[in-house]
């Protein structure tokens, strides 16, 4: 059911910044909020928890974000609130959906030694070269269970 939920409103709000021609200010935005939530975990909770009224929690975002933040984006985080808590979900939805829409794939390359500088810019040139993606960002990691070699995953594909 979250997830559903998640798609739903991170569809829309994507629809929303097409149609208002938005994308990349409210990608911006929604990257800021993300960071902010993600370094105040005890926030999260506080607008997760069940026994705190939803007037409270809109109180909240909008003492914390109203003014800084489109007026969209703050509609949508109280919107959520007074309906739900997957706030955290739906921007992660909407920020997703925007990497696709400008083409950007994100791949998380494991190996089992660290690469050099030369060895990622070759696999950054062949995922490039192997995906409909304009631009990669890659996130590299050392796995020393590994035998040898590298595991690149795109999404869900390995």
């Amino acid at each position: 059911m979250a997830k559903l939920v998640s798609k739903v409103y991170g569809e829309a709000l994507f629809e929303a910044a097409i149609e208002a021609g938005t994308v990349d200010s409210l990608m911006e935005e929604v990257d800021a909020v993300l960071a902010i939530f993600r370094a105040n975990e005890e926030y999260i909770k506080l607008l997760n928890h069940p026994k705190i009224p939803v007037e409270e929690k809109v109180a909240l975002l909008e003492e914390a974000f109203k003014g800084k933040a489109s007026n969209q984006l703050v509609g949508l985080l109280t919107a959520t609130v007074e309906k739900f808590a997957e706030i955290e979900n739906i921007l992660a939805y909407f920020e997703s959906k925007v990497l696709e829409y400008k083409k950007i794939g994100i791949a998380h390359v494991t190996s089992a030694s660290a690469l050099t500088d030369q060895q990622k810019e070759e696999v950054q040139k062949r995922l490039l070269e192997t995906t409909s993606y304009e631009s990669i960002q890659t996130e590299y990691q050392v796995d020393a269970s590994l035998i040898g070699g590298i595991v690149i995953q795109i999404g869900d594909r390995v």
